[in-house]
């Protein structure tokens, strides 16, 4: 249209939803809440290894969310996520954000000791290299991991999503009930779900002397009697939280439940956690559980309707606290 001498065009906003290959069950949910198809992508890996990411559609002027959790197997999965970013945006989408519910590698977020690694910071420097604008991502391991980035970053918990189990299972303003940090680490968010289900609090310290293995050293606050609940992060290799299980047991908790946004059951997981005195592990669906494993304590909860409802408040410029009633930062 020509107006004063010039050419005018007014055109709609232009929301577009891919999945890359890492969990299409989590995107197709998140989808099907937006009552929206997924675009098309094809995506695919050549004989030596090499990945490959070619849109079936046009995907110019459009806000391109990209849903790829980075479970296992990892590495793949991040370079995947990198293909889509780069063909996406030489591919003129007008804004690309990144939906990572589960962000890799975010426990390697400082360094420790000489000569290692701060891949969390990494991670970060190649998706802002690769072209997306924003990322979206659940409970990341460190809150300092937001501050990697120079874009704008959507850290979404799924601290409600817990307090609304907890309180159907009867734990709010329980007498006979406590929530328990497994260690000082989760202190803060402990104490954010023992305010909403209106419960006390306490600790379980611990020493961790290499990876993936710590040994409790003692209880702080009362468990005696008490139905506990454990809030984590993420499930690795479940040695904490058995570990702690056990001794809230000695102490005399009545039963113990684990609840973690991200279940990543590594190892022999599983299985130990099968074998553990914890009656419950609750965690969230940002990783596929693995079919041919002992799952019979596991319960998942949906958390695709936050992610949805963060991608349209995205999307409409309109608040993500509101999401969360304005409690999205925990850390």
């Amino acid at each position: 249209m020509m107006q004063d001498g010039h050419l005018t065009q007014t055109t709609e906003k232009r929301l577009m939803l891919v999945s890359g290959g890492g969990y299409p069950e989590l995107s197709e949910r998140i989808a099907e809440r937006l009552d929206m198809e997924l675009g098309g992508v094809e995506l695919m890996a050549f004989a030596n290894g090499e990945l490959y990411a070619r849109y079936l559609e046009s995907v110019r002027g459009a806000d391109m969310f990209i849903i790829q959790s980075l479970c296992a197997p990892v590495n793949e999965n991040l370079m995947q996520l990198l293909v889509m970013i780069d063909a996406a945006k030489r591919a003129s989408a007008k804004r690309i954000v990144a939906v990572i519910p589960w962000y890799a590698y975010s426990r390697q977020d400082r360094k420790t000791k000489p000569r290692e690694p701060i891949t969390a910071r990494l991670v970060a420097n190649m998706i802002q290299a690769a072209g997306a604008e924003r990322v979206m991502t659940m409970d990341l391991h460190s809150g300092q991991i937001e501050g990697y980035f120079s874009f704008p970053v959507d850290h979404l918990t799924a601290m409600h999503t817990f307090v609304d189990y907890f309180v159907d299972q009867g734990f709010q303003d329980a007498e006979d009930a406590v929530v328990v940090a497994p260690d000082t680490g989760e202190v803060k968010v402990a104490k954010q779900l023992s305010g909403h289900l209106r419960l006390p609090w306490a600790i379980v310290n611990k020493m961790r002397d290499r990876p993936g293995h710590s040994e409790v050293t003692h209880v702080i606050g009362n468990v005696a009697d008490k139905r506990v609940i454990m809030i984590d992060d993420v499930i690795a290799t479940g040695g904490t939280l058995v570990n702690a299980a056990e001794r809230l047991v000695d102490e005399g908790a009545i039963e113990v439940s684990a609840a973690a946004t991200h279940g990543e059951f590594s190892g022999d997981a599983y299985r130990k956690l099968d074998d553990s005195p914890l009656k419950e592990v609750v965690v969230t669906n940002t990783l596929p559980l693995k079919e041919d494993e002992p799952r019979a304590k596991i319960r998942t909860l949906n958390i695709a309707p936050i992610l949805a409802s963060t991608i349209k408040n995205v999307f409409t410029d309109e608040s993500v606290s509101e999401v969360f009633m304005g409690e999205n930062q925990l850390f």
